[in-house]
């Protein structure tokens, strides 16, 4: 069963609201994550067309691009012809999303802000192609790795942690943010979790202020993070040389790859710990 937390049918052809229709033949996916997943899942011989970076598994390269996190081309997005176009919920424009709703094709919108989404996402691509049996076995897997992760790292000593996310402007996660389940996992407490915005601007002063013993940076922010971060001696982070980087798709593209994702940040936190002079577990 698509579950409705997750799964959004924006719109399909003829007012239907079923998405027990045929298997879908001619998929477009715009967004990245979605074609990666789409690929997990047995659909990727389907997709017709994608959006720029959307760079996993190789064979999503070889894909036509109609546009990108911000436009898309509709002239050539109709004339696909596609039978099922996948779309971001909070990635996608909303004023995008309506136009392709206006051009009566079935549109089918995804939102994955939690790890157990990102089974829930495989499993509503399985049914929609029609490659249940197949998304179904991935998506088990992938919660089995998520439960041993959980019992790996359980009862790690909480650190306080700032994930950042971009430089110019200053950008970070809240608490609703699928990383700071991840930081969770791993024992860290996002300093910012309760933001309002999924992804908020902020001042460097906030981040002074909030004194995180552990940065985390993601690898397309800036070269090189720590060397940024070094004229900010006072904050605790910075002092014990906890400035990290780790790989911005393996930590904020909800794919499958979180698992390796989340276990590079327990690991990394591990190593703040140690640092700190704490011990790892409560």
């Amino acid at each position: 069963m698509l579950r409705s937390c997750v799964v959004v049918l924006a719109a399909a052809l003829a007012g239907s609201t079923s998405v027990h229709a045929a298997p879908a033949q001619r998929i477009v996916s715009l967004a990245p994550n979605l074609t990666e997943l789409a690929f997990a899942a047995g659909a990727g011989e389907r997709i017709v067309a994608t959006v720029e970076f959307s760079d996993r598994p190789e064979a999503a390269r070889r894909i036509p691009r109609i546009g990108n996190a911000f436009r898309v081309d509709l002239e050539r997005l109709l004339a696909l012809d596609p039978d099922l176009v996948l779309v971001w919920e909070s990635g996608t424009p909303k004023q995008t999303v309506e136009r392709i709703r206006a051009l009566h094709l079935r549109v089918v919108s995804f939102e994955t802000l939690r790890l157990e989404h990102v089974a829930d996402v495989v499993r509503a691509l399985g049914e929609l192609a029609g490659t249940d049996a197949i998304a179904d076995d991935v998506a088990a897997k992938f919660e089995r790795d998520v439960r041993a992760l959980r019992e790996e790292f359980r009862g790690r000593s909480d650190v306080r942690v700032f994930v950042q996310v971009n430089d110019r402007p200053l950008y970070t996660v809240n608490g609703k943010h699928i990383i700071s389940e991840i930081l969770g996992m791993c024992g860290g407490r996002n300093v910012f979790e309760g933001l309002t915005e999924l992804a908020p601007a902020i001042g460097i002063e906030s981040v002074i202020a909030a004194d995180p013993q552990v940065i985390i940076s993601t690898d397309d922010t800036v070269p090189d993070a720590a060397a940024a971060w070094r004229q900010w001696r006072h904050v605790d982070a910075v002092k014990n040389g906890n400035v990290f980087t780790l790989r911005s798709d393996d930590i904020a593209r909800a794919t499958l790859r979180l698992t390796e994702g989340a276990r590079e940040m327990c690991r990394t936190l591990d190593t703040a710990r140690r640092r700190l002079g704490e011990p790892e577990s409560r």
